[in-house]
């Protein structure tokens, strides 16, 4: 007999047990020979009949144990995953870290919402984050991740993980509205400030005959803490001159190679307003062929703020000109402005189409098509130096109009006649897809950088890439303790039209690029037994050069330099061998895993003064991912969820820096772990702890950033989250949660928030 449980031994019960992910609902899910089979609901767009790794999180779990602000929160507790999310909104650097990658590369995953690829494949890094911003946690039905680059149904990009957000669309009328709220005291160096965010959404939605339609609206206003902090080496200092003005407020301390240098102030405190809109339609021709259209919109202005710690004998801020520190002189004017304000004006804009049959019988097909276009984005900068360029005064406008990509697929799907549902049953995938990338920035000089109109070409940048590709896998149920998967990926990719400006010439790469590669998958499973399953897949996945990666430098006369347009592809072999049993109340898997790519593409010194992207020539990754989840776990109402990652990843060859070989890759921890506890104690109450943890990691190819607790540091972390939900009455819900519950200081280049107070309101009709 289950016991329940006094609220002071709940209360207990939850602070000393540690958890992890979050599995998909038992009620939409069942499983035979490892592989999830929806039953219930809308269907991930993932091939879920491939005996690998899918782990998932329903929406109405997201509700009940997530503080989710942003859409990728809801991956927040997932095995071996990592979403470096600075702030909320943060919109130019939240990438995606898998099991052997890390957060500098994020176009080594993908990520999709209702079929539409978010992830910005226009370049690798953290200024090319997934589009999270086109999904709102509200909005989400179900979110599922497949580890590996196991289907062929998936570009190379696929070799970390492909992420699927389904959203809602209704069966029946219904409406929906929140608000939430959250605070934080950032307390780093010299600077105490209160950071406040505040989110509405609203959703209505219904279904008549064959015909559904969704609307989703979204507005967010936050402001984050301080991002950036300029910085001098104490080595940089000279003897003062006669003069110059002495300065207090420089904070002393250590980089992240721990030598020693003077913080001086803070920029990039983003004061963030995001709007979202995003309409959904559906008609059903008929009970087996359904036709979808999407239209996302998201716009974005933000405003990136600088203060100075830095005061003259008067107690005014000094942001400018030479000063002297310490009895040393530095210049805050070069080698770049220590203190430089932005604007940042977005507005993007996405489609997606798409017409599908689902007889379930012989044959079923599938067209779509999405489109993301960057309509407007500006980038706002100043050169001259603060105070007076707070008024306006000269400057840069960044444009990117033109930039976007877009996306076709034709697939088919084939269940031979005569195939039985058990035994002897086959499904054959087949497809066509074909995507392509443009990139354009136009950078102009301006009179007045915060109002002005673009004025004469400072540089520019363009480029495109664009692959086509052919897929077929092939399902087989063998016999009822078999079940096997083999495909093919066959791609060909191009690249034209690189050319880089400057103010007085645009000069073409030159020698467009075009080449071809073919990728084979396989995955096998055996049931050992009634709750047990052993899986073994493997597949090789080629991760193509973006834009900006291949066509970067500077100009020289007429001769473009810095560069390497002729970069080789990642090319990677991973695999995976899994456990997996399942028990009354939950399940348990452990999955050994690993990599071996050759070419990886990263930033490293070509020269004493040039850094440039360059092929790793190998690194190698082993590791074990542990997943457990349980339901009641001896208290009715008390679930229970943990992930624990190992992973051993190295650079074992590279020519162009010898000092990296033996070394680990950057930004992949060796020990990650997550966890869940989460207690109903009635039909109105959750309550809910959390905890993530992520090991020792570095940030550069040699691991000489052995001071990750530091500005441009990566630094460990333990961090516990808390949310209680209440369940108010059939219509209203209210949530009070604490993310960084224990005030956990950590990095990854810049500081992430400190302990978070969220509280919400939500209505359902």
């Amino acid at each position: 007999m289950k016991l329940q449980p006094t609220p002071i031994a709940a209360a207990l019960l939850l602070a000393l047990s540690s958890g992890a992910r979050a599995q998909i609902d038992d009620d939409s899910q069942a499983k035979m020979l490892g592989v999830v089979t929806i039953l219930g609901g809308r269907p991930s767009s993932l091939p879920t009949q491939i005996p690998t790794t899918i782990e998932g999180v329903t929406g109405a779990q997201i509700e009940q144990t997530i503080n989710a602000s942003d859409s990728e929160d809801a991956l927040k507790y997932l095995p071996s995953l990592l979403v470096r999310k600075r702030y909320i909104g943060d919109y130019n650097h939240a990438v995606l870290s898998t099991r052997a990658s890390g957060t500098g590369n994020s176009a080594r995953s993908m990520v999709y919402a209702d079929g539409i690829l978010l992830s910005n494949y226009l370049g690798n890094g953290a200024g090319f984050a997934p589009r999270w911003g086109m999904v709102t946690p509200e909005e989400i039905a179900r979110v599922d991740v497949l580890y590996g680059p196991f289907s062929a149904a998936y570009a190379g990009n696929s070799v970390g993980a492909v992420v699927d957000y389904v959203t809602r669309m209704p069966t029946t009328f219904e409406a929906h509205a929140k608000i939430s709220y959250a605070t934080q005291k950032f307390d780093m160096y010299a600077t105490g400030e209160r950071d406040n965010g505040k989110q509405a959404s609203a959703s209505i939605g219904n279904r008549s005959g064959g015909f559904a339609w969704w609307i989703n609206l979204n507005r967010l206003d936050s402001n984050s803490q301080p991002l950036v902090f300029p910085t001098r080496a104490l080595s940089d200092g000279v003897a003062p001159a006669a003069g110059t003005p002495v300065v207090s407020g420089a904070v002393a301390g250590k980089n992240n190679k721990g030598r020693d240098w003077w913080l001086l102030g803070t920029t990039t405190g983003y004061h963030t307003v995001q709007d979202h809109a995003k309409l959904k339609l559906a008609y059903d021709f008929s009970p087996t062929l359904r036709a979808s259209y999407t239209l996302g919109w998201w716009k974005n202005d933000t405003d990136g703020k600088a203060d100075s710690y830095l005061r003259d004998a008067a107690g005014n801020p000094v942001y400018a000109g030479n000063v002297v520190i310490g009895g040393r002189q530095y210049n805050l004017n070069t080698p770049s402005l220590a203190f430089a304000p932005n604007l940042n004006q977005l507005e993007h804009v996405m489609h997606g189409l798409s017409v599908k049959s689902n007889t379930m019988g012989v044959f079923d097909w599938e067209l779509a098509a999405s489109r993301y276009d960057y309509r407007k984005d500006i980038l706002r900068a100043p050169t001259a130096t603060l105070p007076a360029s707070s008024a306006g005064g000269a400057g840069r406008i960044t444009d990117m109009d033109g930039t976007g990509w877009h996306n076709v697929n034709l697939r088919g799907t084939w269940r031979p006649a005569g195939a039985e549902r058990g035994a002897g049953a086959q499904v054959i995938e087949f497809g066509y897809q074909q995507d392509g990338y443009r990139l354009r920035t136009l950078v102009s000089t301006t009179g007045d950088w915060l109002h002005g109109a673009a004025g004469a070409r400072f540089s520019a940048f363009n480029g495109d890439t664009g692959l086509k590709s052919l897929f077929a896998q092939d399902t087989w149920t063998i016999t009822p303790e078999w079940k096997t998967t083999i495909g093919g990926r066959y791609e060909r990719w191009n690249a034209d039209g690189g050319e880089l400006g400057n103010s007085v010439a645009i000069v073409p790469f030159g020698g467009d690029r075009s080449e071809a590669h073919f990728s084979p998958k396989a995955a096998l499973a055996y049931q050992l037994a009634a709750d047990w399953v052993l899986k073994a897949s493997a597949g090789r996945a080629v991760r193509m050069p973006t834009v900006s990666e291949l066509y970067q430098g500077q100009i020289d006369g007429d001769t473009i330099i810095n560069t390497n347009p002729d970069l080789k592809p990642e090319k990677s072999w991973t695999g995976e061998l899994s456990a997996e049993r399942a028990t009354d109340d939950g399940s348990l898997r452990a999955t050994l895993f690993f990599e071996r790519t050759r070419d990886a593409l990263y930033s490293q010194a070509l020269t004493a003064t040039v850094t440039t992207v360059q092929n790793v020539d190998a690194i190698r990754t082993r590791g074990l991912e542990l997943s457990w989840q349980a339901d009641d776990v001896g208290i009715r109402g008390l679930d229970l969820n943990a992930s624990g990652t190992y992973t051993d990843s190295i650079i074992t060859a590279n020519r162009g820096n010898a000092a990296s070989v033996g070394k680990r890759q950057p930004r992949v921890p060796k020990w990650r772990a997550t966890g869940v506890a989460s207690y109903r104690w009635n039909d109105s109450v959750t309550y809910t702890l959390a905890a993530r943890y992520s090991g020792v990691q570095y940030g550069q190819l040699d691991n000489s950033d052995t001071n990750g607790f530091s500005y441009q540091g990566f630094s460990k972390f333990l961090v516990a989250d808390a949310r209680v939900r209440f369940k108010l009455d059939k219509q209203w819900s209210a949530a009070l949660g604490v993310d960084n519950l224990n005030n956990y200081r950590y990095w990854a280049t810049h500081p992430y928030s400190q302990r978070t107070f969220v509280a919400e309101l939500k209505f359902d009709l």
